[in-house]
């Protein structure tokens, strides 16, 4: 029988309730490695995962707590048995902006490598993971950061990734990372190293004057590889010539790779494209409809015969060779396109009229290496996992980046680097330059360079490598192992120590 008392018959209503999620945690998985460097068992230890950053949320003068705004994924190696009072730590991330740090991970810097092979030897799926006896593991403890929206970083849930994707934000969340991880592992008193390429150049340089100015953390060195500091350099724009006669000599040593300059030394060929940069090409686009036919004609064929280009088509770009049109046509007549990122790489170009290429051979030939190497790398050796995409390259964060605190001028850090060296005179300044690197030339990086506010006595703080290879240089393996012995001098050198 059924009850039918009034309690029984009365229905039960709960009030319905807004659940409010759980503050994220970080969530770092430790593991415990050996690597042997010339017969001797170096251990190690890795942590992977992610940290949370929060702000302070202040409401009438009054604070209301933390909350969380992103989660960053890092990847850190620390030496055992080491003093970590006087151990060197150095910090690294890639550009982009909107690229994963994966690339100096497991491709120079990190105790694993990935195995991709190089322009005409190529490792085929599904590739492969080596040591790194060459790692700068062996003399500094290693922290790799993807910043916001790369690799496995986010914004937390109802955070804003705008406020991520900009000058200004990049370098407040990548330096507050910093700050916690010195400051957790009582690092304070470790030498201290920035690592970045490419994007990453500008956001080091960015990050040495702002941990500098906000939390008094003052650095002992700068690897910047693939170097940018200043995008009007490499920027070709409607009244910026400047580029078109800094990416002249990079021109000129792919043109030279790809047998365009015969038996002549590539030192030589460098030597006159660098000249005619530096002096009659800057006049002669100066000069604008002032040029006379007969500097006209001689100004075009110079630069044809530089440029591996036709006098027709340097004539008809008006002596304004832009990049991504030079990869194009360079070697049309062949039906190939050269990479951007390294000018050694080529591809076919199934349009053979087409301005600008529809790939890039450089980046393609070899992500797939680096994607498929970290994916089973980050689970299967550092123990962590995380059903998020890996992002290696945010178009997306790329498209909506913002430099609105540049304004009405250049997005440069020359005036950020130049007062962290003056106000640091123990800075020291590693630059790597790649000839056939058509991202970030380095004609133009050496043009910034001797551009930077400093006296001539700290000129002597800056230390410059050049290696036969592109952006992502140590794809090339002979530059990969005199790269690895390059830094870990600097390192050395630079550590006081």
């Amino acid at each position: 029988m059924a009850d039918t008392t009034p309690e029984a018959a009365t229905e039960t209503k709960t009030p319905e309730t807004t659940e409010i999620p759980a503050e994220p945690t970080d969530d770092i998985v430790t593991t415990q490695h050996t690597l042997t460097v010339k017969r001797k068992k170096l251990a190690y230890t890795a942590k992977a995962g992610r940290i949370v950053l929060r702000k302070e949320i202040v409401k009438d003068g009054k604070s209301e707590g933390f909350k969380a705004k992103a989660e960053v994924f890092i990847t850190s190696y620390t030496l055992d048995d080491a003093d970590p009072g006087t151990r060197p730590v150095t910090f690294a991330f890639n550009g982009g902006p909107g690229s994963s740090s994966i690339w100096l991970h497991m491709g120079l810097l990190g105790p694993r490598r990935v195995l991709s092979g190089d322009v005409d030897d190529l490792v085929p799926p599904p590739y492969g993971l080596a040591d790194n006896p060459e790692t700068l593991l062996v003399h500094s403890d290693l922290v790799f950061i993807d910043p916001v929206s790369t690799g496995y970083s986010r914004a937390s849930e109802g955070g804003e990734t705008k406020d991520f994707h900009g000058f200004k934000g990049d370098i407040e969340s990548v330096g507050e990372i910093i700050r916690l991880w010195v400051s957790r592992h009582q690092r304070w008193l470790s030498p201290k190293f920035l690592a970045g390429e490419s994007y990453g150049t500008l956001r080091a340089a960015g990050l040495a004057a702002h941990l500098q100015d906000r939390h008094g953390l003052y650095l002992n060195g700068l690897l910047l590889i693939s170097s940018v500091l200043d995008l009007g350099t490499l920027r070709f724009t409607e009244g910026n010539d400047l580029p078109y006669s800094l990416y002249v000599p990079t021109y000129a040593a792919i043109a030279h790779y790809h047998g365009l300059h015969g038996e002549r030394p590539l030192d030589d060929v460098l030597a006159d494209a660098e000249d005619f940069a530096a002096k009659d090409l800057p006049w002669a686009l100066a000069r604008g409809a002032r040029l006379s036919t007969q500097d006209r004609a001689e100004a075009v064929a110079t630069l044809a015969s530089l440029t591996g280009l036709t006098e027709s088509y340097v004539d008809r770009v008006n002596l304004r060779i832009e990049h991504v049109r030079f990869f194009t046509e360079l070697l049309r007549d062949r039906g190939l396109v050269v990479g951007r990122m390294d000018g050694r790489f080529t591809t076919w170009e199934p349009d053979g009229g087409r301005e600008h290429m529809s790939d890039d051979p450089s980046i393609s030939r070899v992500v797939g290496a680096y994607a498929a190497a970290f994916n089973h790398y980050v689970r299967a050796e550092l123990g962590y996992e995380n059903d998020l995409p890996y992002e290696i390259i945010s178009e997306d964060t790329f498209k909506a980046w913002s430099y609105a605190d540049f304004e009405g001028r250049s997005v440069s850090v020359v005036d950020s680097v130049s007062a962290a060296m003056r106000a640091n005179p123990h800075l020291q300044v590693h630059v790597a330059f790649g000839h056939y690197d058509g991202a970030t030339a380095y004609y133009a990086a050496e043009h910034v360079l001797a551009h930077l506010q400093i006296p001539e006595e700290l000129r002597e703080n800056i230390d410059t490598a050049y290696y036969p290879a592109g952006h992502m240089m140590y794809v090339h393996e002979p530059t990969r192992v005199q790269q690895s012995k390059d830094l870990a001098k600097f390192v050395k050198k630079a550590s006081n120590r």
